[in-house]
């Protein structure tokens, strides 16, 4: 896979990098990534991954564009108002990096298209906003053999993780699915909503590139990854922790009883 002229300039300090390169940046040229939700987290996740080179970016999400969405979601701008958010991050990714192809799923994903959309990527980016979507991802990139990198928000704090439970770790153990972090939902309503408790909008910034830089290091295999580790933000006193967490036998995906 050769770069034009334009490539081998826009990717310089990519190419310059001993751990990406030629090799790293060909990788990413022919990933196909797909990013759930084109909102807070999306928003800088698909700015970043399409600067990175990603030779594919799929989005998925069924929302219009709000004027009190552009307070975090820095993809659209004032004029998208009103307009599919698929086809405002697209028209944004083209400005960007014309040579990323975007793939647009102007839909909400759900039981009945999941596995169709997850499977033709090679990598899932997770930035959906409610814990069905992210269960429903999550087990359906195990079932798929899909990695997934997942992050969530809440007022001044953020989360991520990268989580790959198909595979087994160095002790023969499976990885943990996200039912090993999170086994149950919140009870409806103990969780308010971002309209209902406000967000900080740049802590949006820092998780959604956050993602990206977890998913670049996936696609060309360098660094640690957060396989097994949950990475959190507390913005209000900037300090950032890891906390571990491990295969759980009883977990329905790839515990001792799965179903």
């Amino acid at each position: 896979m050769s770069f034009d002229r334009d490539e081998i300039e826009r990717y310089a300090r990519h190419l310059v990098l001993p751990e990406v390169g030629g090799p790293g940046q060909q990788k990413l040229k022919a990933a196909r990534v797909l990013v759930i939700g084109a909102g807070g987290l999306g928003a800088p996740a698909l700015l970043y991954l399409a600067a990175a080179g990603v030779g594919t970016l799929g989005i998925v999400d069924d929302d219009t564009v709000a004027l009190s969405n552009l307070q975090r979601q820095i993809i659209h701008d004032t004029d998208a108002v009103g307009r599919d958010k698929t086809g405002s991050a697209a028209a944004a990714l083209d400005r960007l990096n014309p040579h990323v192809a975007v793939e647009t799923h102007a839909c909400r994903i759900a039981a009945d298209n999941a596995a169709e959309l997850i499977g033709a990527y090679d990598l899932i980016v997770d930035g959906s906003d409610n814990f069905d979507t992210r269960y429903l991802v999550s087990d359906t990139c195990f079932a798929e053999q899909v990695p997934l990198v997942t992050g969530a928000v809440g007022r001044f704090d953020g989360s991520v993780t990268t989580l790959k439970p198909y595979l087994a770790g160095e002790d023969g153990a499976p990885l943990p699915t996200y039912r090993c972090l999170f086994p149950e939902a919140p009870p409806p309503g103990s969780q308010p909503s971002c309209a209902e408790a406000g967000i900080l909008g740049a802590l949006t910034g820092v998780i959604g590139s956050l993602m990206a830089m977890e998913a670049i290091k996936e696609i060309v295999g360098i660094g640690d990854g957060l396989v097994g580790r949950l990475l959190l933000y507390d913005a209000r006193a900037a300090r950032f922790e890891t906390v571990r967490y491990a295969w759980d036998p009883a977990n329905p995906l790839n515990g001792r009883r799965a179903r």
